[in-house]
């Protein structure tokens, strides 16, 4: 995420409202005046033909309570257009292929990332309209490897120890943990591409 956040930086404005990247900026961002919200950053694949490194622009957000958020027509349009119908936006990383399938089949959302539910209700508490913009990390049918959740720490950065501490439990997994990488790195170089386009 801070990688995420660096990328959003450089994009600046963009003459479309402030870039939010989690629940926390989100809301600061919305209770200091901010025009509009864009949840910006990676996501998970859901629809199995998204490949790693593709553009998600969502119409609407939806969560796993049934709430739906309609994202702004005039921002989806300053984005590009709308890619994808919905995205899901989780409290918990959605990491086994089998449920991200399950989770496909039964609400049809492209994508899931961990932020984009927060920035749409604090858009919606504060009356003001909000987008997403997401590049696929980690595709459908890639299963996370059981390090890249332990690492995992909200707000961004890595649990170094927590990493070292399953990659040893089970290094088999690093193979699999190095194809993440990969397609991380894919991924944020879709959140450059994206950022450079826009900011013209």
């Amino acid at each position: 995420m801070r990688a995420e956040a660096r990328i959003a930086r450089r994009l600046g404005m963009v003459g479309i409202g402030a870039v939010g990247i989690g629940a926390d900026s989100a809301e600061t961002l919305a209770a200091d005046g901010a025009p509009a919200l864009i949840s910006f950053g990676i996501a998970g694949g859901l629809d199995p033909a998204l490949p790693p490194g593709a553009l998600v622009v969502p119409g609407a957000v939806v969560t796993l309570d049934g709430e739906r958020f309609a994202a702004a027509p005039a921002l989806i349009a300053a984005l590009g257009g709308a890619t994808a119908k919905t995205l899901l936006g989780s409290p918990a990383i959605v990491g086994e292929s089998t449920e991200k399938a399950r989770i496909f089949a039964t609400t049809g959302a492209a994508a899931v990332d961990m932020e984009s539910g927060a920035v749409a209700r604090a858009a919606a508490r504060h009356g003001i309209p909000f987008a997403v913009l997401r590049v696929i990390g980690d595709p459908a049918g890639r299963d996370l490897p059981p390090a890249a959740k332990a690492a995992f720490v909200p707000g961004g950065g890595i649990a170094v120890f927590a990493l070292i501490a399953s990659l040893a439990a089970a290094p088999a997994q690093i193979p699999a943990l190095f194809a993440l990488a990969r397609e991380t790195r894919r991924a944020l170089q879709g959140l450059q591409d994206a950022a450079r386009r826009l900011a013209r």
